[in-house]
């Protein structure tokens, strides 16, 4: 573990290991930059099931959806939460883990699970057009919330 830690260290802020393959690896922007892999552990890490995939069935019950639904708030097609085969293609898995990740940033702060989808789902957001987190996860833009968030993190208004 100390070597993995002081591996780590040399190798930069972007590197992490793969849960996979074991070896270090560099996570890059689209801008360029470098942000660190999301850590699955806790509240997004319960739902991944043996093989790193995210069990999709237990996110639409622990919200208390259908799979339709889960569907719609993702931007994803109903049969991609319907067929087995599909709910492991990594575009499924991207969606329902930036959901996930999301929720989990703002679930402390919004009062729970059922609130911090509620958030997710409704609340616009002034300073990103006034679209919702929900809105821009499905357009592929859940980065800007992630910054979002890390700006209110860091004390910056709304």
């Amino acid at each position: 573990m100390a070597q993995a830690q002081a591996e780590g260290k040399k190798r930069g802020k972007g590197a992490a290991r793969s849960a996979r393959s074991g070896k270090f690896t560099t996570v890059r922007e689209k801008s360029g930059a470098t942000r660190a892999p999301a850590i699955v552990a806790g509240f997004t890490g319960r739902f991944m099931k043996k093989g790193g995939f995210v069990d999709v069935e237990e996110v639409a019950e622990t919200f208390r959806m259908t799979k339709t639904q889960l569907a719609n708030t993702t931007g994803l097609g109903v049969a991609t939460l319907t067929k087995a085969d599909r709910r492991k293609s990594p575009k499924t898995q991207r969606r329902v883990t930036e959901m996930l990740e999301i929720i989990s940033r703002v679930r402390d702060w919004a009062g729970g699970e059922a609130q911090a989808m509620a958030w997710y789902r409704s609340q616009p957001i002034p300073a990103l057009d006034g679209r919702t987190p929900e809105a821009l996860v499905k357009s592929g833009k859940a980065n800007a919330v992630r910054d979002y968030l890390d700006h209110l993190a860091l004390g910056g208004f709304a």
